[in-house]
């Protein structure tokens, strides 16, 4: 079926609602609801189904039927003969009403130009319910939530869409590597600059944010996603939890509420915002002004103590905090650190040489600073 593409002026909420997006894992390929909307498709015989509480949404009712039967893919293609809508409940197993005309309050604003998805436009805005309107005459399926309008892309655009999503993320995975075995190796050589840390900072999020955009394709393509959900977490791997490090290890002050504030704070940022260098400086808490290339930045630890298998998160912290800086852990011997509450002799031992590893990586002779 051709069906078009969401409006780009609501592109960005799809990645934000989590209700969208389980609506979409509802109708996705594979489940039986999609089932029941393609035949409804087949038979171009178009339809409005409603699926929330009964009890919640039924001041809309205008008589119909009431079935309170088991949703099956036939049986929603017969009842979709009839012209009213079709009631389900919120996980879309029960068929409660049939053949019900909506009257949802007229008054509200519609963009909407047919009767049928003026229809669910308003009660998607009225109610709670999750809508989804079968165009009979396009094969167009258009799903409406709390005001925001969906509309379903055939199988193959989908995955072309997808696939052209993992060609960009390997393609920013590739670089966010290259720009954190620099970082890596400016740190431990205690020369980073501010510069080096927001390259990183940026270039996480850029990957982070197509990856989610790769994931809501997923969802929408239901069962025909496993492999492309397979390849998107094995090119993410590690990035949210380096990028929570990198925050930790770099921000002026460092505190939960700092990380927590400077997450959502970067969630925000606009494509064109996010590649500005001063407004993530500033993010961090230092002076957007600053000249990044200039300003040399020392890390805590948390980014090189992370890399150490098996060393407890709060081990780590309190190494931390007893230290106060990457430098000082690198300069502290086996007996310092072992003296550490929590720490003894062989985990310093384990940190030491852990550390001794990251030092001497190969990474650094693949990326060598110049």
């Amino acid at each position: 079926m051709a069906l078009a593409s969401w409006d780009d002026t609501n592109s960005g909420l799809v990645h934000e609602d989590p209700r969208l997006l389980r609506a979409l894992d509802m109708v996705a390929p594979g489940t039986t609801l999609r089932e029941g909307i393609d035949n409804v498709i087949h038979a171009s015989t178009g339809a409005l189904i409603v699926i929330g509480e009964p009890e919640e949404i039924s001041f809309l009712f205008s008589g119909g039927l009431k079935l309170d039967v088991d949703y099956t893919p036939g049986l929603i293609y017969q009842v979709a003969k009839m012209d009213g809508a079709i009631v389900l409940d919120p996980e879309a197993r029960k068929i409660s009403w049939a053949n019900v005309q909506l009257m949802p309050d007229p008054t509200i604003h519609s963009s909407e130009t047919g009767t049928r998805h003026r229809t669910a436009e308003r009660v998607s805005k009225q109610t709670n319910a999750l809508v989804i309107a079968i165009s009979a005459r396009r094969d167009v399926v258009s799903i409406y939530l709390g005001g925001i309008k969906y509309i379903l892309q055939d199988i193959t655009t989908v995955l072309s869409k997808a696939n052209q999503g993992l060609a960009t993320l390997e393609k920013y995975r590739l670089r966010l590597d290259r720009v954190t075995a620099r970082l890596t190796t400016v740190e431990m050589a205690g020369a980073a600059t501010l510069h080096d840390v927001l390259t990183v900072l940026q270039r996480a999020e850029l990957l982070l944010r197509t990856a989610n955009e790769v994931e809501r394709y997923i969802i929408e393509l239901g069962a025909e996603g496993r492999m492309i959900e397979m390849q998107l977490e094995e090119t993410s791997v590690g990035v949210l939890s380096e990028r929570v490090a990198l925050i930790r290890d770099y921000a002026v002050e460092d505190s939960e509420e700092m990380l927590d504030t400077t997450l959502a704070e970067l969630s925000k940022l606009s494509h064109q915002e996010l590649l500005d260098l001063g407004r993530l400086a500033e993010l961090l808490g230092y002076d957007r002004k600053v000249n990044p290339h200039d300003l040399h930045v020392s890390a805590r630890g948390y980014r090189a103590l992370g890399r150490i298998t098996r060393l407890p998160r709060l081990v780590g912290e309190k190494v931390i905090k007893h230290f106060g800086s990457l430098e000082e852990i690198l300069a502290a011997g086996t007996e310092q650190l072992a003296a550490v509450d929590g720490v003894g002799e062989d985990r310093a031992a384990d940190i030491r040489d852990g550390l001794d590893r990251v030092r001497e990586s190969e990474v650094f002779e693949r990326y060598p600073l110049t």
